[in-house]
């Protein structure tokens, strides 16, 4: 007892360590993809920031959504990367409460800035002559400065809930990150009921923001049915497309890990890998290979390089 109940200072994640063979080939896969997910971000911030025609609400939330998606994949796959190559995957009390806050927060900025994209094509779609009153770009600033202060208010409070208790060992947390629900059960109390309220608080958080987006959703549809011409309906739903792609992505794999029941078994760790790994990378190439304004941003940019190469040469050779 005098064992089990000294105050850990460090955890050791032990996600990926059931796959001993295939750790090398899971950090080429994972380090791919982040790259790849850091560059479209990249691009997708870059491209908006340069490009005048651009700096319209609907962009801007959506370079808001890519910052804020680098920021959650800068939280988790780094660490994840290095443990997969080394031995020592200890995690300090502080590190794990700094990641496991930075992720929650971020996870709840995500939902609320794609909830805010919702609502602005339903202002666009559903109310065109009001909606440039009402979205103005120090509006969609605002709501923006918003999802963030909401999303980080609920983290702090179950970050409270989660390390108002000393743990014990074994400091074995079953993930390859500091997982709220995997921490909990190190509590040296009985953690039922936090895990419980927490647990709760992300769920609520999830099934929200989710039935805001569908029921924007289901203004929109009715808005673009009352559109007399064909031609009209397809550019209203090729606005909204790429949004509801990434939403029923990000909120699909989230459920599978959040809604899932205790008693129905599964690896975490690998339950955990598509809302962690997968949907970041793919959001941002859904929103610039399905976006016209984006693409027409890109070759600008790329014409311009050729132009001012080209005018180099010129000079040089003058």
């Amino acid at each position: 007892m005098e064992i089990n109940q000294t105050i850990l200072k460090e955890f050791i994640l032990i996600g990926f360590s059931a796959y001993p063979h295939v750790q090398t080939f899971l950090f080429g896969v994972f380090f791919c993809l982040y790259i790849l997910t850091l560059a479209g971000n990249l691009t997708i911030m870059g491209l908006t920031y340069v490009d005048r025609s651009l700096h319209t609400p609907m962009y801007l939330f959506l370079s808001a959504l890519s910052f804020s998606e680098t920021c959650y994949t800068l939280t988790i796959i780094p660490k994840m990367l290095v443990d997969l190559l080394n031995q020592d995957r200890r995690i300090s009390v502080a590190g794990c409460g700094l990641q496991m806050c930075f992720f929650l927060g971020l996870g709840g900025t995500n939902c609320i800035i794609l909830t805010l994209m919702g609502y602005d094509r339903f202002l666009a779609i559903c109310n065109p002559l009001r909606y440039p009153l009402l979205m103005t770009n120090v509006a969609c600033g605002q709501l923006v400065a918003s999802a963030w202060a909401g999303g980080f208010v609920v983290s702090f409070i179950q970050i409270a809930l989660t390390f108002r208790v000393s743990f014990c060992i074994p400091n074995l947390i079953r993930h390859f990150f500091c997982n709220m629900r995997a921490v909990v059960r190190l509590s040296c109390i009985d953690s039922g009921l936090t895990e419980v309220i927490v647990t709760l608080m992300s769920m609520v958080g999830l099934v929200g923001t989710f039935l805001l987006i569908s029921l924007t959703y289901v203004f929109i549809l009715s808005s673009v049915l009352k559109i007399p011409s064909a031609e009209g309906k397809q550019k209203a739903f090729s606005t909204c497309a790429s949004h509801l792609t990434v939403v029923i992505i990000h909120f699909g794999f989230a459920s599978i890990a959040y809604l899932k029941p205790e008693a129905s078994g599964g690896d975490d760790t690998l339950i955990a890998v598509p809302y962690t790994v997968i949907t970041p990378f793919l959001s941002p190439i859904i929103f610039s290979l399905r976006n016209k304004d984006m693409k027409n941003a890109f070759r600008k940019i790329v014409r311009k390089k050729v132009v001012l190469k080209n005018n180099f040469g010129l000079l040089l050779l003058v």
